[in-house]
């Protein structure tokens, strides 16, 4: 299995002011990448890149990665991280709420995919992480939204490294059970309102419903990333839990 050095790849991350992809895009900088952080927030740090980015919006993504492109080049990698959740009974799951998900955890990535694949397939080489979740490969209640739009981030996945296999683009996902973010905090948030619960005993119950027991560390699921782009790896869903 090759080991691609990441100095001077240019290394496109949604989401990327907080959280997990802004792991990811420190990461990718420590490996000595070109890094183009995309956000809606557009926060920048040293290294990273902050390109303005609405993953909703299929304008404001051809305009990222036209910026993008021009700073620094042809996009060679990809990580899709830009993501929300939400949680309710299927009675309660609004048309707006399902639709929101699905734009932004699904059609979000499939439209950045879009966005950099001409790149890739002129270079005959690429990478692309997509950072999906358990909730992708297993069900859930109460987030019927979120599991779909992972399974479906899975199944794209799957799918177009089927469609590149032999081309020299290689695409991988991460399914990360419950992870240290700002996603989790709500989460906790969320049951300490309808529970009761104390904040501790919210988190020992999100603990529980990953496989390890222990809530996972954005640090474990960005070093993940970075060891795909290096890697010729196709096709597979790495489990993190």
């Amino acid at each position: 299995m090759s080991n691609i050095d990441l100095r001077n790849q240019h290394v496109v991350v949604t989401g990327a002011s907080r959280g997990i992809g802004l792991a990811v895009a420190r990461e990718c900088v420590t490996s000595g990448a070109v890094v183009s952080g995309m956000s809606r927030a557009g926060e920048s740090e040293p290294g990273i890149d902050a390109i303005h980015c609405d993953v909703t919006d299929p304008k404001s993504i051809t305009q990222a990665f036209a910026v993008a492109r021009e700073r620094h080049g042809p996009v060679t990698m990809l990580v899709n991280n830009a993501g929300i959740a939400a949680s309710a009974p299927i009675g309660r799951t609004s048309d707006e709420l399902w639709q929101r998900i699905l734009t932004t955890n699904l059609t979000g990535p499939f439209r950045c995919i879009r966005a950099a694949i001409d790149d890739m397939r002129q270079a005959k080489f690429g990478r692309i992480v997509n950072i999906a979740s358990i909730a992708g490969l297993y069900g859930a209640p109460y987030i019927a939204a979120y599991c779909a739009s992972k399974h479906g981030v899975v199944g794209l996945t799957r799918a177009l490294a089927a469609e590149f296999a032999g081309s020299g683009i290689c695409i991988d996902a991460i399914c990360p059970g419950y992870t240290e973010t700002d996603m989790m905090q709500q989460a906790v948030e969320q049951i300490v309102a309808h529970t009761g619960a104390s904040a501790e005993e919210a988190r020992a119950q999100l603990a529980a419903m990953n496989p390890s027991g222990r809530i996972i560390e954005v640090a474990v699921v960005a070093r993940t990333a970075v060891e795909l782009l290096g890697s010729d790896r196709n096709g597979e869903e790495v489990v993190l839990a």
